[in-house]
């Protein structure tokens, strides 16, 4: 609740454009009052930008969109498979959870647009999540993660605000890493192969899947071996059996030599959160496992301040 809450008062609060970008919107009663705001904003001569992934938000009725579009909102899915030489790419989903507003504020984390993430799941029971809210020039690399894959989709370019701003009441140090199969280099795994070799004392992991490659359980394995403590929390309850199955053929490799394997019991732990230390902590929409390595455009915010990381620590 208090994740589309904030989100929620932020459009209701914006004056020139809003972005909007998640993996999974559904036609329920989340959906519904997200589309009317958004609506709402557009009588208001507020501009809107909405993007989803088509194989994310499977499920959502043309009638959805089709609202949206005659009300002046210009919409577009992210056609992962646009192009004749590009047809064959439907496993690159767009994983990203983006929200800008008027390039001042931002909001990136776990959470889709779906009831289950504000009053939980029928089967799984209450929903477990991480979102972010973000102010100061940490915006305008969000929005510029945006920016890019509003390109992709659709070949135009909206004027936006690119004027930095110093959060009003912030001074910690951030780092956004946006990462995809579009990259040189295979940036999500690295990101989490350079987080646990830097850990001295401890990593924690929260994912809802741990399916990594041998490069991170090298890494894991590692790190337990030379005293860090090694914590990573998985749901009890999985949404996808045959995941839960695979990570099961880890547990050889990872237990008997230290890596401890926590199950969240309330509900469903669907939050990717990792801690390095006393020194990083991180909130985004990479998973632990070879989808967001490689296939995935996935997006994490780095955060190096102590006020941050406390909290992090204390969730």
């Amino acid at each position: 609740q208090a994740t589309f809450k904030a989100i929620f008062e932020a459009i209701d609060a914006a004056k020139d454009y809003i972005l909007i970008q998640f993996y999974i919107v559904k036609h329920d009663q989340l959906g519904r009052e997200l589309k009317d705001r958004l609506i709402e904003k557009v009588r208001e001569k507020v501009r809107v930008f909405f993007l989803y992934d088509e194989i994310g938000s499977f499920g959502l009725p043309g009638s959805y969109i089709e609202e949206m579009k005659r009300a002046g909102i210009t919409v577009s899915a992210f056609h992962s498979t646009q192009g004749r030489t590009n047809r064959f790419q439907l496993n690159f989903r767009n994983h990203r959870k983006i929200v800008v507003v008027d390039g001042r504020r931002a909001f990136v984390g776990g959470h889709n647009v779906a009831m289950e993430y504000v009053s939980g799941h029928p089967r799984l029971g209450p929903w477990r999540d991480t979102h972010v809210a973000v102010t100061g020039p940490v915006v305008q690399a969000i929005q510029f993660c945006f920016l890019e894959d509003w390109n992709w989709a659709t070949t135009t370019v909206p004027e936006l605000n690119w004027q930095l701003h110093k959060a009003a009441d912030g001074n910690e140090e951030a780092l956004l890493i946006a990462s995809g199969p579009a990259d040189r280099l295979e940036t999500c795994g690295l990101m989490f192969t350079q987080a646990i070799n830097a850990a001295q004392e401890r990593i924690w992991i929260a994912s809802p899947y741990f399916v990594p490659d041998w490069q991170i359980i090298g890494a894991l394995k590692l790190a337990a071996l030379r005293g860090v403590e090694v914590r990573i929390l998985l749901p009890d309850k999985p949404d996808h059996r045959t995941v839960n199955l695979a990570t099961h053929a880890f547990y050889p490799n990872t237990i008997p030599m230290g890596i401890h394997l926590y199950r969240y019991q309330p509900g469903f732990l669907h939050q990717k959160v990792f801690l390095v230390d006393s020194t990083c902590a991180a909130v985004g929409t990479a998973n632990l496992d070879n989808r967001s390595f490689r296939l995935n455009f996935e997006l994490t915010l780095l955060n190096f301040g102590p006020t941050f990381i406390n909290d992090v620590e204390a969730m």
